[in-house]
């Protein structure tokens, strides 16, 4: 296991800052994802790390030792690209064991090592087959193997599950999360679905136009997003344009049209003034549906045709010239769709107010 500290990180192509100024620091083990939509800059970033592009300014340092400028096959990194670049004329065994040759490890270490490392991934049935011979989640695992036979110090993952359907990429998600875990290793995994980040990372950096908007565990970014961008982008919500009324104690009272709300500032350590616009962030899940009206966060609407998912449904609200969505686990108003005057009411601590 090493740690990975990025400071000042910058890297351009021509006219366009890929990375400004990015500091991250990733402890020793972690399973840290970079999320972010394309062009954000996440995959620059990975490639910075194993030492394909190097930065215009800025410092990498893999525990104590500074690797800015270290050639790749020198950092004892491990990568997996998107597109899993196996050789196809190999078979599954020499396909793996292609980097132990570049090391010039003997060829008794070689085979134990390849074994070993395709039995870790439960592929060892299949050193014999060719690439073309392999469903597409099978060809992942020997991408994987082949990246943690050489044994590296960091393991890089840039999408790896993109070219799998729903159904592999959930089981692989679960696979890379025990192998790494298993292998302690510090692996950086760069993705666009939040799925994937808040099923397994420890922490994750949310990236947007290179830079980095937010670190923290999953449940953190999730349910106290800092920014606008940031609690649209992971998961969806409801935004709430309104005027703060009064602040304290990391919490505040905003007024909107749809009534007053009671919820808890983004950045408590940089709290909005009192008059201020500020938008309230409301996830669906968060917002419970009654008959009758409850005393705080709550407003009056009328509810149009649910979709029914089976355990879930989903709901829009239209109150006061807005349009909230609403989702309800084990649903229990379908009946009562496309009704009017109904009631919906929040628990203040998940409103979340954001100054931008």
């Amino acid at each position: 296991m090493i740690s990975v500290n990025v400071k000042n990180l910058v890297k351009s192509f021509g006219g366009v800052v890929a990375l400004d100024h990015v500091s991250l620091e990733i402890e020793a083990g972690e399973l840290f994802f970079l999320l972010g939509p394309s062009g954000c800059g996440k995959t620059t970033f990975l490639r910075s790390l194993a030492g394909f592009y190097t930065p215009d300014s800025g410092k990498i340092f893999f525990g104590e030792r500074d690797v800015t400028r270290l050639e790749p096959h020198k950092r004892k990194t491990g990568m997996m690209f998107q597109s899993y670049a196996l050789w196809p004329h190999m078979t599954v065994a020499q396909n793996v064991a292609f980097g132990l040759e570049q090391q010039k490890v003997s060829r008794d270490e070689i085979t134990r090592r390849v074994q070993e490392a395709l039995e870790t991934v439960q592929m060892g049935a299949y050193a014999e087959r060719k690439p073309n011979q392999l469903s597409g989640g099978q060809q992942q695992r020997i991408a994987l193997a082949r990246a943690l036979v050489v044994r590296p110090r960091c393991l890089l993952l840039d999408e790896p599950l993109s070219n799998l359907d729903a159904r592999l990429r959930f089981e692989m998600r679960n696979e890379i999360r025990r192998v790494c875990k298993e292998y302690e290793l510090t692996t950086i995994y760069v993705t666009h679905d939040q799925k994937e980040a808040l099923s397994i990372a420890d922490r994750l950096a949310v990236f947007n136009a290179g830079k980095i908007l937010q670190v923290g565990t999953p449940i953190e970014v999730y349910k106290r997003p800092n920014s606008r961008f940031v609690a649209s982008f992971i998961g969806v919500t409801n935004f709430v344009e309104g005027t703060l009324m009064n602040v304290g104690g990391g919490e505040g009272l905003v007024n909107t049209a749809i009534g007053p709300f009671n919820g808890v500032l983004a950045d408590p350590a940089h709290p909005p003034k009192e008059g201020d616009t500020v938008w309230l962030s409301i996830r669906p899940e968060c917002i419970r549906l009654e008959k009758n009206p409850i005393e705080g966060n709550c407003f009056r609407g009328d509810i149009g045709k649910a979709v029914y998912y089976g355990e879930l449904a989903h709901y829009k609200i239209q109150s006061q010239g807005l349009s909230l969505k609403a989702s309800e686990l084990n649903p229990s108003h379908l009946s009562r769709s496309e009704q009017h005057d109904l009631f919906a009411w929040v628990d203040s601590d998940d409103v979340v107010i954001l100054s931008h």
